[in-house]
């Protein structure tokens, strides 16, 4: 089988299954126990925190463990939210964030009366953090912004937004999950004052994530005992926590060649598309996304300005992307038409309809496709030849 789907989730390494088997074998302490037992559990906890902080340049005590990035998203948005209304009843955020962020939005305006501001991209696509600073008013608390899109790539001017903020109340969340591991990640250096990530979206196990904080007050969404500094109850997943920290200091150390490597996978790709459509890469950026010749083998790059080249967004004319899907995955290609939490839903990608609108023929044509490191050009060759004799055939 091959795996194009990493930005739903990514392969443990092996290096992080030993790590957190041998964690799970030598380490069942309660970190919270005062025995020699827990004491040498708390360690453990303690070395995963300062390998995450370090990975983010903040201090220890500015991170706190989740189950993920939903919950950690949760936590800055509503957490923060319910404990400061007295600053002000209105939140900003993007029209294309994920679905953890924009229903948590919805949630604190439907039960509890928030204003809440939706900022759509402009209409080729692109987001200058002006759209940002034309929606902010004096009673905004919270801006929430992703750094990179999970559908199409897409990196958000986080830093641009950051730096705008310093002049106002508003305290800025950025969901960092599609770059950690992946790009630098530093709150402090654009100014984010909450950031959340998820450790399977870096070759992690799933269900644990964190979110770094600045000295904030911010309310719990899970009560209990006073792990996590009093910040979120509940006994830490150890072993996951280990293997989280493992991960990520993997990512960490090889950024640099991971990332050129998933550069040239991306270019590969889209090469091999546009031999058949006798359109040069170079040539396929117009009005920030691509448009092939009319030919057999139409396809749409939505790419909108500056991207990841982890993620690819294309659209085929005329080709259902779920009948596409399913070819695929019988020809043992996994990919996937958008977000993986909205799987299973006939409810068109949020994403590309606030650009192209509600109407638009690319919501039921676009595939998404997702490199990691562990992808191989042998393997996009493949994917690009099975895909051109489906749509040929």
């Amino acid at each position: 089988m091959i795996y194009l789907d990493n930005a739903a989730t990514t392969a443990v390494l092996p290096e992080v299954v030993a790590a957190m088997s041998e964690s799970l074998a030598t380490t069942f302490g309660n970190p919270s126990s005062l025995h020699t037992i827990g004491r040498k559990a708390s360690q453990v906890l303690r070395e995963s925190r300062e390998t995450v902080a370090k990975a983010l340049n903040v201090m220890p005590r500015e991170i706190v463990f989740t189950s993920g990035a939903s919950e950690a998203n949760n936590t800055a948005i509503i957490g923060y939210a319910l404990a400061n209304r007295s600053k002000g009843n209105h939140i900003l955020t993007t029209a294309i964030e994920h679905p953890s962020v924009l229903n948590a939005v919805k949630y604190l305006h439907e039960r509890h009366g928030f204003d809440v501001t939706f900022v759509k991209p402009l209409a080729n696509g692109n987001f200058p953090a002006e759209l940002i600073s034309q929606n902010l008013r004096e009673d905004t608390i919270l801006v929430s912004m992703m750094a990179a899109n999970n559908e199409t790539g897409q990196l958000l001017p986080v830093a641009e937004v950051g730096e705008m903020l310093q002049a106002h109340k508003a305290v800025f969340h950025v969901d960092a999950t599609q770059i950690m591991g992946k790009i630098p990640a530093h709150p402090k250096e654009i100014g984010a004052d909450f950031l959340s990530a998820s450790a399977h979206k870096f070759h992690g196990p799933k269900g644990v994530g964190f979110l770094y904080h600045d000295a904030l007050k911010f309310d719990s969404l899970i009560h209990g005992g006073e792990q996590e500094e009093k910040r979120r109850a509940g006994t830490e997943n150890l072993h996951s926590l280990v293997g989280m920290a493992k991960a990520l200091e993997i990512s960490l150390e090889n950024m640099d060649d991971n990332f050129h490597h998933v550069e040239n996978l991306k270019k590969t790709l889209l090469t091999e598309l546009g031999e058949q459509t006798s359109l040069s890469v170079s040539e396929q950026a117009h009005n920030g996304f691509a448009i092939s010749k009319n030919t057999a083998l139409d396809f749409y790059q939505n790419e909108f300005g500056k991207s990841m080249p982890h993620v690819v967004n294309l659209a085929f004319p005329g080709q259902n992307h779920d009948l596409l899907l399913t070819k695929l995955d019988m020809a043992g290609i996994a990919i996937s038409t958008g977000s993986a939490c909205t799987a299973g839903t006939v409810e068109p990608s949020h994403v590309l309809e606030a650009v192209y609108g509600t109407a638009a023929p690319q919501l039921k044509e676009n595939i998404r496709v997702s490199f990691s490191e562990l992808n191989t050009f042998d393997e996009v060759v493949k994917f690009a030849e099975t895909l051109k004799n489906i749509l040929m055939n």
